[in-house]
């Protein structure tokens, strides 16, 4: 059994000084933690992605729509698709969970 909590994953990227680190791998499962401080300058991803938002509320930019988030949304992501968080609060924090095949899965 794998146990991760929100509190020793935090500690972990104030531990490194990184605004992300990976904490599982399983198959074609990674979990990140992620939490940007003022910036999101991250670049579209090769897989799939989703995000559960851990702490803080803000704006975030998914293709061409711009949702507002809070605490405990989730988030998808299509691979290759454009995707930042905007406006979000110093405490603003999210684990994030890529899978699936390189160039996302088809839809169904």
């Amino acid at each position: 059994m794998t146990h991760i909590t929100v509190k020793n994953a935090q500690s972990i990227l104030a531990e490194t000084g990184e605004k992300f680190n990976t904490l599982y791998k399983h198959g074609s499962l990674e979990v990140e933690i992620y939490k940007p401080e003022k910036v999101d300058l991250q670049m579209p991803h090769t897989r799939d992605e989703i995000y559960v938002v851990i702490a803080g509320e803000g704006k975030f930019l998914n293709g061409k729509e711009l949702v507002s988030f809070t605490q405990g949304d989730f988030l998808f992501v299509r691979a290759g698709v454009e995707h930042r968080f905007l406006e979000f609060t110093d405490d603003f924090c999210t684990w994030v969970f890529f899978y699936g095949p390189e160039g996302g899965e088809e839809d169904s």
